[in-house]
């Protein structure tokens, strides 16, 4: 009889243990954040397409972006925003922020579109990400380097 209470109560105790975790793991992950368009308008100002990635395995909201860009050798700017975007797990955004650049970063795309060439770039800076559930906001770094290239057929723009 005292078996028969062991085996019954391992059973409840391991029913129980396995209703506690949905199983997924909860995995936060460094945000990466990209151009993934660059258009000049006729004004000379830019719209800047930035791709915001979430590689954590929970949805992640993206609070504020400050990034220092750089295209070619030349200084573009500080890219600012505050999107307030939430972004599922393993997946990616995009946000357009206006852009007012340096002359001399203007002159270099201008260059890279008149020669149909790329155009190399960096963002350097931070993104302060909020993972879901929690009530605090982290901080991560952000260091990419890419390149982009001048699109056939539409004048001034870049992906």
């Amino acid at each position: 009889m005292h078996r028969r209470w062991s085996l019954a109560a391992l059973i409840v105790a391991t029913a129980l243990l396995a209703g506690c975790g949905d199983g997924r793991v909860r995995r936060v992950s460094d945000p990466a954040a990209s151009i993934q368009q660059l258009t000049v308008k006729a004004d000379g100002q830019w719209s800047v397409d930035l791709r915001l990635q979430n590689y954590s395995s929970i949805p992640m909201r993206f609070d504020t972006v400050t990034l220092a860009m750089q295209v070619g050798d030349q200084d573009a700017g500080t890219l600012k925003a505050t999107p307030g975007l939430s972004v599922g797990p393993e997946s990616a955004d995009v946000v357009t922020l206006a852009f007012s650049p340096t002359s001399a970063a203007r002159i270099v795309v201008a260059d890279a579109l008149a020669g149909r060439r790329p155009l190399p770039y960096t963002l350097d800076g931070t993104v302060n990400a909020t993972p879901e559930e929690a009530s605090k906001s982290r901080e991560f770094d952000v260091d990419s380097r890419n390149t982009l290239n001048p699109v056939p057929g539409l004048d001034g723009v870049l992906r």
